[in-house]
């Protein structure tokens, strides 16, 4: 899969929840590997801030991200509509320090990619594939996100506010592709307790009924109650008629539990990749949100060293009969058994080691160990298929190392293990000529890693 951009920019107007400001946000198509960022237009210097975890500085209503003294806030509903759409790369300029807030959704984002649409992109798209259970906790508050392998990636939300009005409620969305129709409608809400507290904080200057689902549902006194509905422009209520404020109805059932979810996609949005992983969140928001996000963006900055995936059940890409008529390897030498991914940017070999290798016999009787130069080989072969996969007729052509550096060998291979080689380009092929950085793994484990260079010949 390629990388993904906006096709065209496209902007959104509307006030800021925190500071009532009109606010104008222009989305535009941004290079391979840019990520998201967002540009304060409004300043003299327009500084640009990556959108991503480590710059998270305050989640209080919001999530927050700054860069120095420059800070952008609620930025979550944009982030879930570009993850959810699958957008890898974009530039926002904002002219205030916070995105509008709309109608309290994802939705007025989501409808705009989707009219603009996606543009294919020439790199790769990354994913972060979950591998093992991952857990974060709030003890303060009993909020837990659980993390689990999975092919793709969904999320499961359970919510419980302990109100007559607002109590256990559960969403879940199993396909990212229903994001806009079923998740991204779904508004922030907020309690009428907690109004007059963000109101003198300085929180929600923009906010209305007409961008939050309002919650009354602890007694007031009718004076202190009318006080509030005046605030928020809402119509005057009984003090004993708990329910929802607003005159617009909830989308559905579960619109509080829905936006939870649409809130931790906006988070995980900051990881800087798209994720494959199933999400257990259990009364999560914005806290724990990060947490996890921060937690998971560290996996992604070491991205450049993690193992690739091997299931040896599925069939694999090339087999050792497609290997032999593309090499001209032959036993003892051929070091490669299978190809199980390939791009037109990398290719990932497997090689069985067993105590029959013949190198065993010297290497050492008493305690045997691969050669590290057969490392290095088994890389160089692997990388040649991903050489002759540039070309047509490959069965014509030959490739041959040229000059190999910065060998590193990390940890000794023995009989019983199972070597993935991640082989990919550092350059395009140039004159039959490429550079190529090679891995070779044991399990979650590096074993070995070079760069080498390799030449393309048409055989004679």
């Amino acid at each position: 899969m390629k990388q993904l951009t906006l096709k065209d920019s496209f902007v959104v107007k509307g006030k800021g929840l925190h500071t009532g400001l009109d606010v104008e946000a222009r989305f535009m198509p941004a290079p391979d590997n840019h990520g998201y960022a967002i540009q304060r237009v409004d300043l003299e210097d327009m500084p640009v801030i990556e959108a991503v975890a480590e710059n998270i500085v305050t989640t209080n209503r919001g999530t927050v991200i700054a860069k120095g003294e420059v800070t952008v806030s609620t930025i979550e509903h944009a982030m879930a509509a570009l993850y959810a759409a699958g957008v890898d790369n974009v530039l926002i300029q904002v002219n205030a320090p916070e995105l509008p807030i709309l109608d309290g959704s994802a939705s007025v984002y989501a409808d705009a990619i989707e009219k603009v649409g996606l543009e294919e992109q020439h790199a790769d798209k990354e994913f972060l594939i979950i591998k093992h259970k991952i857990e974060v906790v709030d003890e303060e508050t009993g909020a837990k996100i659980v993390v689990l392998p999975d092919d793709a990636f969904n999320v499961d939300v359970k919510i419980n506010y302990n109100s007559p009005v607002l109590g256990n409620q559960y969403a879940t969305l199993d396909n990212i592709a229903d994001f806009k129709q079923e998740i991204a409608p779904s508004r922030t809400f907020v309690f009428v307790r907690e109004i007059e507290g963000l109101l003198k904080a300085n929180l929600i200057k923009g906010g209305d009924l007409d961008n939050a689902i309002v919650i009354y549902d602890t007694p007031l006194s009718q004076e202190h109650l009318d006080h509030i509905a005046d605030m928020m422009n809402a119509p005057h209520k009984h003090v004993t008629e708990f329910g929802f404020i607003n005159e617009k109805p909830l989308i559905s059932d579960n619109e509080p539990a829905r936006h939870k979810l649409l809130d931790i996609i906006g988070d995980i949005a900051l990881i800087g990749k798209p994720m494959k992983g199933r999400v257990l969140a259990t009364r999560p928001g914005h806290t724990i949100n990060a947490k996890l996000a921060k937690l998971l963006r560290r996996d992604v900055k070491r991205m450049d060293v993690i193992a690739p995936i091997y299931n040896p059940t599925l069939a694999p890409v090339m087999d050792n009969n497609r290997i032999r008529e593309l090499l001209p390897h032959r036993y003892p030498f051929l070091l490669v058994d299978k190809i199980i991914d390939m791009s037109e940017s990398y290719i990932v070999g497997v090689k069985n080691v067993t105590t029959n290798e013949p190198f065993f016999q010297g290497h050492f009787p008493q305690e045997p160990v691969m050669p590290g130069v057969l490392l290095v080989e088994a890389m160089a072969q692997t990388g040649g298929m991903l050489v002759l996969g540039t070309v047509d007729d490959p069965e014509r052509y030959s490739t041959y190392f040229m000059k190999i550096d910065n060998v590193k060998f990390r940890q000794k291979v023995v009989p019983g293990d199972t070597l993935l080689f991640h082989v990919s380009f550092l350059t395009e092929l140039r004159r039959g000529c490429a550079m190529m950085k090679g891995r070779a793994f044991v399990g979650e484990k590096l074993v070995c890693e070079c760069e080498f260079m390799a030449q393309i010949i048409k055989n004679k």
